[in-house]
């Protein structure tokens, strides 16, 4: 493996981890010294958990890297690498020779055939999409095109690169332009199947239309949001927490254009200017048991809804912060920036 794209210095940013974990196969940064001897990783999970606690993007990349990784030397066997990974739940070693200096990288994805989940995926893919106006009076949403490519394909595409491959699309406006251009899947070498709302259900009531027997999680995603966010990932970090539902969330960013105020009895207390302020929203893709399936009712119902149900009953709740490439498509400013950014 090229190492030289994953080798950051200790000095380096937590913003700069993250485009170095984005643009590799490997997901993960290495932060090497001057002589090139390992200090420490950076993962995609070190990354996350550095944003749930509301580390500063600009943090130096040393206050979430792991400062003492499993490592191998090199001459290390196949078995040895995967028994280390599975005991380890890791996938990545750093291979360093006799003086601590990193010389390469195994990683379980190079070890082992890549995954196929059963686990079906509902993509909501209803909506009118009435804030894009005149380019949705003719088409789906879904169907919009990125540089050629119907975002819901593009969408599709991301989801069997992860290994998925059964689907729900629901639908609802326009619906027949959809069933007729993805048909069964079968172009894809997937299953694709439709719950057809008769009317507009929300962004969580057509749940109600899928099959009875399904015994699997589901991961649901919204129709107009495109993320780079390798789906398998966020599957395999539900599937270890207790949660009923985790969330994927996205880091936005806000400024105020004025000096904030902060007053005691009348009087000045402290003075910002123009400052900054970070929150996690809401990405609209989430994982759900299955048991909550019969918390939605059989009328309209959003997401929200359930999420406010849950919270209300002291059910556990996951988050999963997305650091990727991801753009909701909400009006024809956010459609341009993603034709510009996204590559199908």
């Amino acid at each position: 493996m090229k190492l030289k794209p994953l080798l950051i210095t200790p000095n380096c940013s937590i913003k700069k981890a993250i485009s170095v974990i984005d643009k590799g196969s490997a997901q993960v940064a290495l932060i090497i010294d001057s002589s090139r001897k390992l200090l420490g990783i950076a993962t995609d999970g070190d990354i996350r958990r550095g944003i749930i606690n509301n580390l500063s993007l600009d943090c130096n990349v040393t206050s979430i890297m792991t400062k003492k990784p499993i490592t191998l030397n090199v001459g290390f066997s196949h078995n040895q690498a995967l028994e280390l990974m599975s005991n380890n739940t890791i996938h990545h070693i750093p291979i360093v020779d006799s003086v601590g200096e990193v010389v390469d990288l195994v990683v379980l994805d190079q070890l082992l055939k890549k995954t196929t989940f059963e686990t079906p995926i509902v993509i909501m893919a209803g909506g009118k999409g009435e804030r894009l106006g005149s380019l949705t009076k003719d088409c789906p949403k879904p169907m919009l095109e990125i540089n050629g490519t119907p975002m819901l394909e593009v969408i599709l595409q991301r989801c069997i690169q992860s290994g998925f491959r059964n689907f729900f699309f629901s639908v609802n406006y326009l619906k027949e332009k959809i069933i007729n251009y993805f048909g069964t899947g079968d172009k894809w070498g997937v299953n694709i199947s439709y719950l057809e709302e008769r009317e507009p259900l929300g962004t969580c009531g057509s749940l109600r239309l899928l099959p009875s027997d399904i015994a699997e999680d589901i991961i649901v995603m919204n129709g107009d949001v495109l993320t780079d966010l390798e789906v398998d990932r966020l599957f395999n970090y539900h599937n270890k927490s207790n949660a009923l539902m985790t969330i994927c969330t996205r880091l936005h960013r806000v400024r105020i254009p004025f000096a904030v105020l902060g007053a005691v009895n009348s009087k000045l207390d402290n003075f910002v200017e123009k400052p900054i302020y970070d929150f996690q929203v809401n990405a609209g893709v989430y994982v759900l048991n299955t048991s909550l399936i019969k918390r939605v009712p059989k009328t309209y119902f959003d997401m929200t809804d359930l999420i406010e149900d849950l919270l209300d009953s002291n059910q556990e709740i996951g988050v999963f912060p997305i650091h990727e490439n991801w753009k909701d498509i909400g009006n024809p400013i956010d459609f341009k920036e993603a034709v510009d950014s996204f590559i199908s």
